[in-house]
């Protein structure tokens, strides 16, 4: 289970996402994870399974693929990576660590409930394994720049592997989107709320036929300070602690004197 302080130099880690195998974002993490340690494994689904949640597959096989040494790809969710790579393809010596990501966009507030890339985090944490989820943000005109992540990721690696690391922990880290130079600092903070919902689009196909598509949120405005969502608005890098036990600590007593 995760526990105190861990050597970096001496580490295993794990590194998958779920925008797939072949995701720029995937190899510049790789590329973070290979300046920590040189024991850097990934797994990684054979393609995008964006807003997968936390979703494992049952009722088909699962075909895991190597692609390369130490470099794997499965026909699966990113909590299927996850849990193929620690019960097979690593089962020998589990990871100490997994990155997921980066993704390609926000993984802020609400999103962390759709995520595939924190579902994989989720699953590592279930797993008893240090994990952090790193999403970039785009930029107005969608395109995205890696400089940001590869700048400031592996410092808040190491910063973080410092913690004494309660069990069912994960870090959800999102970097604004803005050069390295344009950074305004690292700021620890809560999951936030948009203003706005997501947006749904109304269409015909070629056909004629009408249908629906889920679109985006409207907006990441949020009215509250001191969450993930204000930070990246002050160009911060956002680093929320997420935790597994989802009890509303607060009303359990309220119920135990309602039902006993």
């Amino acid at each position: 289970m995760a526990e105190g302080p861990i050597a970096l130099e001496t580490a295993r880690i794990l590194v998958t996402n779920d925008d797939g195998i072949h995701a720029p974002g995937l190899s510049a993490l790789t590329r973070i994870a290979r300046s920590l340690t040189d024991d850097v494994w990934v797994v990684a689904p054979e393609t995008e399974q964006s807003a997968t949640s936390h979703s494992l597959t049952l009722r088909r096989p699962l075909r895991a693929r190597r692609l390369d040494e130490q470099r794997y790809s499965v026909d699966g969710t990113p909590t299927d990576c996850v849990l193929v790579a620690h019960r097979h393809i690593m089962v020998e010596r589990p990871a100490d660590l997994v990155l997921s990501g980066i993704n390609h966009g926000a993984n802020l507030g609400e999103d962390v409930t759709y995520s595939g890339t924190v579902a994989a985090a989720m699953e590592a944490a279930l797993l008893g394994v240090r994990a952090i989820a790193f999403s970039q943000l785009r930029q107005d005109d969608g395109k995205i720049s890696w400089d940001t992540a590869e700048r400031f990721g592996p410092d808040i690696v190491r910063r973080a592997m410092t913690l004494d690391w309660p069990a069912d922990l994960l870090l959800n880290v999102n970097f604004p989107a803005v050069g390295p130079d344009e950074v305004s600092g690292l700021r620890a903070c809560r999951q936030g709320r948009r203003d706005e919902g997501t947006t749904i689009t109304q269409g015909a196909d070629p056909s004629g036929r009408p249908y629906l598509w889920v679109g985006n949120f409207l907006s990441d405005a949020s009215s509250e300070k001191g969450t993930d969502l204000a930070a990246v608005v002050d160009n911060a890098i956002a680093i929320t602690p997420l935790h597994l036990d989802l009890t509303h600590k607060g009303t359990l007593p309220k119920l135990e004197d309602i039902f006993g």
